[in-house]
């Protein structure tokens, strides 16, 4: 999302390197580059402003103009405004060891029922028990999207009736919890394409029978900042806890992340990542400043591989470096599927995509093309390789959609994977993710 946003950044930073000391004029006329760049990224005018009159501000003083590395101090300021305009530090919603009711809201199409869906996986794999509430008494089919997110998460739901009463709603949710412990209780409510009274009313109604702990506002990130205005006006009539961006995997400006918690006052908690139900995750202004300037996000690398270490560890890989089949290597490759796109991963490598020759990028075809063919090899052919004779292969080409020439492609990389394994192994020092 903010790869513009940060070419643009990190190219009006550059133009300070290499220059000595700094004058005012030359910080100035590097901030009037940010300033440009932020208001492309769709940040609303007053926040985009006010943030380089902030870095400005820091940046001319003497301290700044007379350092040996100015550069880096310039840099150094950026990164510190951006982390807080994202927010600041990292705030999570405070939970309860039972009675946490979070009222999820937004405008219709956002992505607040998926959301509610991703918050479930995310809670239920840290132990939680969630509950979810499907409350739109006008939209059955949301109701029933809902359902069908809870039944692929394993959680239980309560659905209401067309049009039932909040207080109805309440002594159901009450009755259910009596007789199934639950300590996240999940309400998925009414959305519409705009705000409107009515609106407005029935989640004012909803609010005051449930009594959350939590009232958070599900915002589309690929919208921009005219999401903002909608913004406010929950936070006026409802009251918004904490915030969660959704469609942060799509090519939008990043306006509105970088507008939210500035013009709202209110943390961002969380950020969906994908489609998937494992595709939300905590936010980190942070750890984001640090993407938007091209310095990385090795902590977020570090947790994702973590998490694909527990997994491959359930995953039957073979332990031994000899023993690396073809059945391991899709297993690897799925696993770091999970871990997102291999172009969001090197944004968290510093300077990786640096690197890189200038206009090139992740072939992520290649990759679909190699898991394609190793997914139409059998199970005895993965496990033992040799078993791949010229018929095999041509079989396997066909089924994969792809060449004979690249099934062999694919072969040669294998065996020379599996060669560099066991010379690695043999001296104690394997490379990172494969084998035990």
């Amino acid at each position: 999302m903010f790869e513009n946003l940060g070419d643009r950044l990190q190219g009006a930073i550059q133009s300070l390197r290499g220059r000595g000391r700094l004058s005012e004029a030359d910080v100035k006329s590097a901030l009037r580059e940010v300033r440009v760049a932020l208001l492309e990224a769709d940040v609303a005018l007053d926040v985009a402003r006010d943030f380089v009159k902030r870095v400005e501000a820091e940046a001319v003083g003497s301290e700044t103009l007379m350092s040996l590395t100015p550069d880096q101090r310039v840099i150094r300021i950026v990164r510190d405004e951006l982390q807080a305009l994202l927010g600041g530090d990292s705030v999570q919603p405070e939970l309860r060891s039972d009675g946490n009711v979070w009222l999820m809201m937004g405008l219709q199409g956002a992505g607040k029922t998926t959301t509610v869906g991703k918050l479930a996986y995310h809670f239920k794999a840290k132990g939680r028990r969630p509950l979810l509430v499907a409350a739109d008494t006008q939209r059955p089919a949301a109701r029933d999207q809902l359902e069908v997110l809870a039944d692929r998460v394993g959680v239980p739901i309560l659905k209401v009736e067309d049009g039932e009463a909040p207080a109805t709603t309440k002594a159901r949710l009450d009755a259910a919890l009596r007789e199934d412990f639950r300590d996240l209780v999940l309400v998925d409510t009414a959305g519409r394409l705009e705000i409107d009274e009515a609106l407005m009313d029935e989640l004012a109604a909803l609010d005051a029978a449930v009594g959350p702990t939590e009232r958070l506002l599900v915002i589309d990130a690929m919208t921009g900042q005219q999401t903002l205005p909608v913004a406010r006006t929950f936070d006026a009539r409802i009251g918004v806890s904490g915030l969660v961006l959704s469609k942060m995997d799509g090519d939008a400006r990043g306006g509105a992340a970088l507008s939210a918690t500035h013009v709202t006052g209110r943390p961002i908690y969380y950020a969906g990542t994908s489609e998937k139900l494992d595709g939300l995750e905590a936010f980190h202004p942070e750890r984001i400043a640090g993407r938007i300037l091209g310095m990385g996000d090795v902590l977020t690398l570090i947790e994702k591989a973590e998490a694909l270490e527990e997994a491959a560890e359930d995953g039957g890989l073979s332990g031994r470096p000899q023993d690396f089949s073809l059945a391991d290597m899709l297993h690897q490759m799925r696993q770091l599927k999970k871990m997102g796109s291999f172009g969001e991963i090197l944004g968290m490598i510093p300077g990786a995509k640096k690197m890189m020759p200038a206009g090139a990028d992740v072939d992520e075809g290649e990759l679909a093309r190699v898991e394609a063919i190793l997914s139409s090899m059998t199970d005895a052919e993965r496990t033992t390789p040799r078993l791949l004779d010229a018929s095999r292969r041509r079989r396997i080409a066909r089924g994969s959609g792809t060449t004979v020439q690249d099934v062999n492609r694919l072969i040669k990389n294998y065996e020379a994977t599996k060669k560099m394994m066991k010379k690695a192994g043999k001296t104690g020092r394997l490379p990172a993710g494969f084998g035990g």
